[in-house]
């Protein structure tokens, strides 16, 4: 069963097993605007939690990801040097960031569940 988590820098997090996949959520790409240019991890490298891995740009401004979790990045979407747009089409979904295979599962416990992510942004 995917488990799914948010933080409050608007990163989701999803994991099968010991295999992350990180994105933006949807508010958050409703906030940056239409996305240009997606900066996105080496494979390979490791991150801790609050790391800033990748850097999504959008027409009004350019704002970091930050890893939700310790890990490596085991593969990152590579459909988005393409077209940035799929995080603004399905932020959620097919416009994941990378995957990671995660360090640290108690670091999960620090992150929000969706309707926690909801009332957050209110």
């Amino acid at each position: 069963m995917v488990k799914l988590y948010f933080t409050e820098d608007h990163e989701w997090i999803s994991l099968d097993g010991d295999l992350a996949t990180v994105g933006i959520t949807n508010h958050a790409q409703e906030q940056l605007g239409d996305l240009v240019f997606v900066e996105l991890p080496e494979v390979g490298s490791t991150v801790k939690k609050g790391d800033s891995v990748a850097v999504v740009e959008s027409v009004k401004a350019a704002s970091d990801v930050f890893s939700p979790v310790d890990g490596t990045i085991s593969e990152v979407n590579d459909a988005l040097s393409d077209d940035p747009a799929l995080v603004n089409q399905k932020a959620e979904k097919e416009g994941w960031l990378w995957k990671m295979k995660i360090s640290d599962a108690s670091q999960l416990d620090s992150l929000m569940d969706e309707a926690g992510y909801i009332a957050m942004i209110g």
